[in-house]
């Protein structure tokens, strides 16, 4: 049986997850960010306790196929961008229609209309926010990032941090307070 847990964005909320569902005594099978696959059947009184459980981690266990949807979208993004070394070089929109095996002008349409940002949006949040990571660790530099998330240019991704968070990169790299936002709060409105 698969579910669909909302939050799950990174590696500690696996764990989160993994860990309660064997709290539970619930056989993991595989756990991706956004779904967890587990041999028994949930009945209805466990399908209770596992939300609650999760929802003290700050996660929850999803019925609505919209709400589903626009966390695999999410998930896809969040994976793509954060946890690869470089990004696919097909189109984005190509890239997540066929992880999902649906029209990319569907899922486009109902992301926008739950999230009130298109996946565009959605996509370079993410990316900027990535950016700023790396401009962090200080391990490479300004053309390997640019190489490494897709970017046409360096004076392209520049462009677009400046737009995103008014700073320029190298500015941004001379910043005491060098904040940076959770997986879970980029892109939203």
């Amino acid at each position: 049986m698969k579910l669909y847990i909302k939050y799950m964005v990174s590696i500690r909320c696996k764990m989160v997850v993994k860990e309660e569902l064997k709290k539970l005594g619930f056989n993991c099978v595989i756990l991706n960010l956004g779904s967890v696959e587990i041999m028994e059947e949930l009945s209805p009184e466990k399908r209770e306790k596992l939300k609650l459980v999760l929802l003290k981690s700050g996660l929850e266990l999803m019925d609505d196929k919209k709400s589903i949807l626009i966390e695999k979208i999410k998930n896809i993004i969040i994976e793509m961008v954060h946890y690869t070394d470089e990004l696919p070089r097909l189109n984005y929109s190509d890239y997540i229609s066929q992880k999902l095996g649906q029209d990319y002008t569907h899922i486009s349409k109902i992301f926008s209309e739950v999230k009130g940002i298109t996946i565009e949006q959605f996509i370079i949040a993410h990316k900027i926010e990535r950016v700023k990571e790396l401009l962090l660790y200080d391990e490479l530099n300004l053309t390997q990032i640019s190489y490494m998330l897709n970017y046409s240019s360096v004076s392209h991704l520049s462009r677009q941090f400046k737009k995103v968070t008014g700073l320029t990169p190298s500015f941004f790299k001379q910043l005491k307070d060098k904040r940076r936002n959770t997986l879970e709060n980029i892109g939203i409105v």
